[in-house]
């Protein structure tokens, strides 16, 4: 079959029951840091699915540019980029990868890339107004993410970053190939060399691809948007 959408899934010991409602048109490829099964012996058999075993480094950062390394030459004409369980960032994940299903006959026109997620955020190049305040770094560790932005685009890096919380994404064969394989075999290298990398390419992944999606004017005063509502959210700020 000739897979026009390839969903690749970084999968750390998540239950990855889910892909079940994956449209069958699409192909699914997992990369499997855990220690477990990717799927279950009784998983229902389906087309299309393969799993691979990847030592459990880099976070999903490494597992999307370890792919985009290998299947460079061999990419599907859209790839979608998740997490093992994509939910908690992007709670419509299903409902985007059916609409992208029943899209498909416009395949000529794909977007170049599209994150996924229901939370606008901004940064700096330190993570110092992000990432060192949040509550899962409570040793206030800082990020390089303008060290990694310079090290990889040649250039000074941007004062700010503007992106979609969760690092998940789709991006276009055209809009990959815009960059030559060396760029993502480069940007590997780093995943392995800078802290924290895979933090600072979830702000910075539609910038590999083409030029920042993401609107600051569109974002509220604290440079952060809702891009739905989110009841657990709403009575947290109560």
């Amino acid at each position: 079959m000739d897979y026009q959408i390839e969903l690749v899934v970084a999968r750390f010991e998540e239950d990855l029951l889910w892909i079940r409602r994956v449209p069958p048109s699409l192909r699914i490829t997992i990369y499997n840091k855990g220690g477990s099964p990717a799927l279950p012996y009784d998983f229902p058999k389906r087309m299309g699915v393969t799993a691979t075993s990847l030592a459990n480094v880099g976070r999903e950062a490494e597992t999307y540019l370890r792919h985009l390394v290998g299947r460079y030459d061999s990419l599907a004409p859209l790839t979608v980029f998740c997490q093992g369980h994509p939910f908690d960032h992007a709670p419509d994940f299903h409902a985007s990868l059916q609409e992208l299903a029943s899209g498909m006959a416009g395949a000529n026109s794909l977007t170049p890339f599209t994150w996924y997620g229901f939370l606008d955020e901004t940064d700096d190049p330190h993570g110092r107004r992000l990432f060192v305040p949040w509550s899962k770094n409570p040793e206030r560790r800082e990020l390089s993410t303008g060290v990694l932005y310079e090290a990889l685009f040649g250039e000074a890096t941007p004062t700010l970053f503007h992106f979609r919380g969760g690092a998940q994404f789709a991006a276009s064969r055209d809009a990959i190939w815009r960059r030559p394989l060396d760029f993502y075999e480069r940007a590997l290298e780093l995943c392995a060399s800078i802290s924290l990398a895979a933090h600072s390419y979830e702000r910075i992944w539609d910038r590999l691809f083409g030029d920042p999606v993401i609107d600051p004017s569109t974002l509220g005063p604290d440079g952060v948007l809702y891009r739905k509502r989110i009841r657990r959210l709403e009575q947290e700020g109560n």
